[in-house]
C-alpha cells in the first residue's frame, strides 16, 4: 500500500510583472511564506558534522511513542527493532492487554548510550547535506537533507542538531523534523530547525540521527495519495515561486481529513534553497481530487525545480 508520492513539477516558468493572470489560474493571492531555509549541495559522503549514534550528545532528546489505532505492544517493538520484553521493561506501569490510543511509551535506550536518555535504533536512511546559515536577526536555520533509499516508507525522521563554537562548547541543541510525518521510497525530503537568537556566527553543526521507523505493510494510519498536474511558476528574481497542483486520493473506501503537502524548491546545482508545507482545510473524499496553491522562497541561490510529497490520514 501507498501512503505518499514525490513528485518534481513538470514545467517552471518565469513570471512577468506586467502579464495578466491566465482566466483558468486561479487568482493569486499576496504570499507570507515562512519556508525552512538553507542553501546546501548535495553530498555524495558523509556529510560533515554528521555525528555516529554511538557518539553522546549535549541534552539529547528523549524518545516516546503515542499509541495508534491498531497498536499492540509487540507491533510497536517490531517498528523499532527491539524485543518485546524491552519494551514491556521500559513501561512496568503499563498493562499490555488495556493500552489506549494516544497514550505515551518510554522507547528504551541502547545500553552503551552514556547519555542514559532514550535513543532507539532509527531505520537506516542516508543523510545528503548538513548545513546551517544565520539570519539576519542572528538566528541561524539548520538544514538536514534526508534521502529515503528503501523500498519501505519510513515515519518519523528526526535528527538532533548540536550547535557549538570554534572551540567546540557547546551553544545551543534542538531536533530537526520533517515537513511531512512520513518519507516515501526512494525519495528525499529535508530536517529542519530554527535556533532564536542570538547564535554566534562561527556555530557549526553535530548532526545525530535520533529516529526513524519503516511504516509496516497496510497501515491504516494514512491514506494513499498521490500529486498530479503540478505547476511552478518563479518570479523574475528567481527567489520565490507559486506553486499549485492536485492532490488525488487513491482510496476507494475512505475519505481523508487531513491532507499534507510539502514542497522543497532546489537551485541550479541541485542545493536545497527552501521548503514549505501546505495543509489543506478540506477532506479529500475517497476517490476524489483537491487543489492546493500556495507560496515558497529561496534564501540561497534561484529557484531551479521542485519537489512536492503529500500524506493524507483519515
Amino acid at each position: 500500500m501507498r501512503y505518499a508520492v514525490l513528485t518534481s513539477a513538470f514545467f517552471i516558468f518565469l513570471l512577468n510583472a506586467c502579464a495578466p493572470t491566465p482566466a483558468t489560474q486561479p487568482p493569486r493571492r499576496p504570499g507570507a511564506p515562512i519556508p525552512f531555509l538553507t542553501a546546501t549541495r548535495a553530498a555524495t559522503q558523509t556529510p560533515k558534522g554528521l555525528v555516529p549514534l554511538t557518539t553522546p550528545l549535549p541534552s539529547p532528546t528523549p524518545f516516546t511513542y503515542s499509541v495508534q489505532s491498531g497498536d499492540t505492544m509487540s507491533v510497536i517493538a517490531e517498528k523499532f527493532g527491539m524485543a518485546l520484553d524491552d519494551l514491556q521493561a521500559a513501561n512496568p506501569e503499563i498493562s499490555p492487554n488495556a493500552m489506549s490510543v494516544g497514550q505515551v511509551l518510554k522507547i528504551p535506550s541502547n545500553p552503551d548510550n552514556l547519555s542514559g536518555e532514550p535513543t532507539p535504533t532509527p531505520a537506516p536512511f542516508i543523510v545528503q547535506q548538513v548545513e546551517c546559515y544565520p539570519t539576519a536577526d542572528k538566528g541561524m536555520w539548520c538544514f538536514v537533507l534526508a534521502h529515503n533509499d528503501t523500498p519501505d516508507f519510513m515515519e518519523n525522521l528526526s535528527a538532533q542538531v548540536t550547535l557549538v563554537d570554534s572551540n567546540n562548547v557547546f551553544i545551543a541543541s534542538q531536533t530537526a523534523l520533517l515537513p511531512l510525518n512520513i518519507l516515501p521510497p526512494k525519495s528525499t525530503l529535508p530536517m529542519a530547525v530554527f535556533f532564536p537568537p542570538e547564535i554566534p556566527l562561527d556555530a557549526k553543526p553535530q548532526v545525530q540521527i535520533l529516529t526513524a521507523i519503516r511504516l509496516l505493510p497496510n497501515d491504516e494510519r494514512y491514506i494513499p495519495v498521490a500529486v498530479n498536474n503540478t505547476l511552478v511558476e518563479v518570479d523574475a528574481q528567481g527567489h520565490s515561486a507559486l506553486v499549485s497542483g492536485m492532490v488525488l486520493s487513491l482510496s476507494q473506501a475512505a475519505a481523508a481529513n487531513q491532507i499534507w503537502v510539502a514542497a522543497t524548491a532546489y537551485d541550479g546545482a541541485g542545493s536545497v534553497v527552501g521548503v514549505r508545507r501546505w495543509e489543506s482545510n478540506a477532506s479529500l473524499p475517497a476517490g476524489g481530487s483537491l487543489l492546493f496553491e500556495f507560496m515558497i522562497s529561496s534564501i540561497g541561490g534561484k529557484i531551479a525545480r521542485v519537489e512536492f510529497a503529500v500524506e493524507a490520514r483519515p
